[in-house]
């Protein structure tokens, strides 16, 4: 057997962990492994590359020592999707082809057997198409958004949350000197996950997030009373895919390949607060500082547990699956159940239902107090 490792989209603390245990795991029942560079690029354009192979041999040597690494030894990409590939014509414009017969005929030219593509819902979206074309592919479910279906949570998650969560709270102190309003944005695309972690385990007083549409009135509202009881300074974190009632997500851009790139939540809220309250708010973008460095020994763990169940599910003949953790245990779902639909923020859950019962203002009305029965 002879796999081929793929890394794709956004990066996540805890690729070289899966990219480590995969190595380790199909090494010690004698198959080859190679890396596939800047996700399918290597495979599409090798001359690219200064050695003019986009495949990179992967052994015990070659993942020594970088499963505490952020990043990926492998490199990544979100652009030139190989299914939906953009071609400029003579005249400037672009038309879309679909390349992925050809992409199937590389990984046979390259004598690849099987695939496992490590990735969030477009690298898995892709992952499935090369499958429908005859490839063997498992997936592994990777973003720090924690939006994948079918999976417990996504390795890079507890890191993205634990960045965040250190980060506000060390707005909190300059916030607290200064009696300031600030606004801090985190990442998390359509998903509020990132946003209400960190947002509830660093004490925030509002909480934003793409699934409960808000009022910026209601927001202004909770910071005034909060006011009026003595407290002079007041954090908000907000989801950067958060949507105002009646309104429209913050879009920096937009593209064919890419899709929306969201931004600029935070500063919209930040002056829209001033105007309604009268006080300063300054705002701070986490961006992509919650997605990079070191991982924790959360995600190293998941990673490692991943990794070596990618390859597990190829050892039992598995094809066209997606490794889930369902605790205690990893499982194997369909890729096809896995992709195409975003697991959302439940409006009911219980981390949600703690941060209302603590007094965060979600920007909506809620007045469900006391409304658990007993079972």
């Amino acid at each position: 057997m002879r796999i081929a490792l793929s890394t794709g989209g956004g990066d996540a603390p805890g690729l070289n962990a899966v990219i480590r245990s995969a190595t380790l795991a199909a090494r010690r029942r004698g198959w080859d492994v190679v890396g596939i560079r800047d996700g399918f690029n290597g495979l599409m354009f090798p001359t690219q590359y200064p050695d003019g192979s986009g495949v990179m041999k992967l052994d015990a040597s070659a993942v020594a020592g970088i499963g505490h690494l952020g990043g990926t030894i492998l490199g990544s990409t979100n652009r030139g999707n190989p299914c939906h590939f953009p071609v400029t014509q003579p005249d400037g414009s672009v038309v879309y082809e679909d390349r992925t017969d050809e992409l199937v005929g590389r990984f046979a030219e390259a004598g690849i057997d099987a695939l496992i593509t490590i990735g969030g819902d477009g690298s898995l979206t892709i992952g499935q198409r090369l499958f429908e074309a005859g490839l063997r592919v498992v997936g592994v479910p990777k973003t720090i958004d924690n939006d994948l279906d079918k999976t417990l949570v996504t390795f890079g998650f507890n890191t993205a949350v634990e960045i965040a969560t250190e980060s506000i709270d060390r707005v909190f102190t300059t916030a607290t000197s200064h009696s300031r309003v600030f606004v801090v944005e985190v990442m998390g695309h359509y998903a509020g996950w990132i946003a209400l972690y960190a947002g509830l385990a660093a004490g925030a007083h509002a909480i934003l997030i793409p699934e409960i549409p808000y009022s910026i009135d209601l927001v202004a509202d909770a910071l005034r009373r909060r006011e009026q009881r003595g407290g002079h300074f007041a954090i908000v974190v907000v989801a950067e895919g958060a949507v105002p009632v009646h309104g429209q997500r913050t879009v920096v851009a937009t593209s064919a390949d890419q899709g929306e790139r969201l931004g600029g939540i935070g500063h919209r809220v930040a002056d829209e607060l001033t105007r309604l309250t009268g006080r300063e708010a300054r705002t701070v973008v986490l961006g992509h500082l919650v997605r990079g460095g070191t991982p924790t020994a959360t995600d190293r763990l998941l990673g490692n547990r991943f990794g070596a169940a990618a390859v597990r599910a190829l050892d039992q003949g598995l094809d066209g699956v997606m490794v889930a953790l369902n605790e205690p245990n990893v499982e194997f779902v369909l890729l096809a159940d896995a992709v195409g639909s975003l697991r959302t923020v439940p409006l009911d859950c219980d981390t949600l239902l703690t941060a209302r019962e603590l007094g965060i203002s979600f920007g909506d009305e809620w007045t469900d107090l006391g409304s658990a029965k007993p079972t």
